[in-house]
């Protein structure tokens, strides 16, 4: 029996998380918080629709990574947010007891230093540890690897996220965009790198499935790994947005004050802003998505763009960023990854493997290609 320590059981995609952990045979799940009463109402549930896995609570805290060892865990998953301005003392201390680790963070700068910091130690203890396994970079990476398979160019490349207004959305979440809201950003685009400001850029795009929907720069890892891991010769985006215009674009101009140095971060603004969320909610809907679309040139050398994209009705959508964790652990469970070290989810889970996670749920793929036949070499292919 293999114990898997879940911490952030109780948050809006740890929970989720543990529901897909939940059907996995052959380990102990160990959902981990601050609250065991909220624990207990987690696992009693997962019990109740008829949970495989062995299941017990504990209560901890974040700022006490040295209790980890006496957990002695095969593997150790973060869901607790916000990464933005975390360190690596979690990741650590489960690869210095020689458990394998997975977490969730969308954090920039954590991904940017996660191998340099842990890939070492990691290798030394024979153990793997993983960062974004979520929405970016995992499926975004995975889904823009089938898109452009073949090609000879690869041009444009933009990621985009909008969950439904009724989404259910944790502190944390709310933490992290707020973190980066009119902070600078460093974008490539143009065919170089430039400086741009989070949630700036302020458009609509059309998302298969939801229609037009506002959204901004978004500071993710997928700003750095997207150009790192694939030849793109012109811009790679990452966008999102919130269903509701007063909510988008309100934040938007709230962001103009970090923007302009009156405020340092919106950070301190988070519970309010995530009570006025829950106001507006019963204004927009249930139904989010993600789009990952790429234009350049195929294996004829014909100018195409190329569209991957997902849909969540029904509030499915919070179970997305937790799909790749699950899925990770499933490859380690099963013996199919044996890697080790340190880095980020990126080529190591096909996109097949993270969207079994999400089967029997409201949620749906589709993928449609246009070949733009009258495109001259080298112009740019609109989104």
């Amino acid at each position: 029996m293999r114990r898997v320590l879940l911490i952030g059981a109780t948050g809006a995609f740890g929970s989720r998380l543990a529901a897909m952990l939940a059907k996995l045979d052959g380990i102990e799940l160990i959902l981990a918080a601050r609250k065991i009463e909220l624990l207990d109402r987690v696992k009693n549930e997962l019990n109740s629709r008829g949970a495989i896995a062995r299941m017990t609570t504990i209560v901890f805290d974040k700022t006490h990574p040295d209790d980890i060892s006496s957990i002695s865990p095969w593997a150790v998953i973060d869901a607790a947010g916000p990464f933005q301005g975390s360190d690596y003392t979690i990741p650590l201390a489960a690869i210095n007891c020689g458990a394998h680790y997975v977490d969730l963070s969308d954090a920039r700068a954590y991904a940017t230093g996660f191998a340099a910091a842990l890939d070492a130690q990691a290798r030394a203890n024979n153990v793997l540890a993983v960062t974004g396994a979520s929405s970016t970079p995992a499926l975004s990476h995975a889904a823009l690897t089938q898109l452009v398979a073949g090609w000879r160019q690869i041009d444009d490349v933009v990621v985009a996220i909008s969950p439904g207004a009724k989404a259910p959305r944790g502190l944390s979440v709310v933490q992290a965009i707020l973190s980066y809201a009119g902070q600078p950003t460093r974008v490539f685009d143009n065919g170089q790198w430039q400086q741009d400001f989070g949630w700036s850029g302020v458009r609509r795009l059309v998302m298969p499935g939801l229609g037009a929907r506002w959204v901004s720069l978004c500071d993710t890892p997928d700003l750095d790994l997207l150009p790192k891991n694939f030849p793109i010769h012109r811009s790679a985006l990452f966008l999102a947005g919130l269903e509701l215009a007063p909510m988008h674009l309100g934040l938007s101009a709230l962001s103009l004050l970090v923007r302009w140095k009156l405020m340092r971060s919106l950070r301190p603004f988070a519970r309010p802003l995530r009570v006025i969320a829950g106001l507006l909610a019963p204004f927009g809907s249930d139904r989010g998505g993600m789009l990952v679309q790429a234009s350049g040139r195929d294996g004829q050398d014909r100018p195409t763009i190329s569209r991957w994209s997902l849909l969540a009705e029904k509030n499915a959508g919070p179970n997305v960023p937790a799909a790749a964790a699950a899925a990770m652990i499933r490859a380690l469970l099963s013996g199919r990854e044996t890697r080790t070290g340190a880095q980020a989810c990126v080529g190591l889970l096909s996109c097949e493997a993270i969207l079994d996670e999400l089967i029997n749920l409201p949620i749906s793929t589709c993928r449609d290609e246009v070949l733009r036949n009258n495109t001259p070499p080298g112009e740019k292919l609109r989104v």
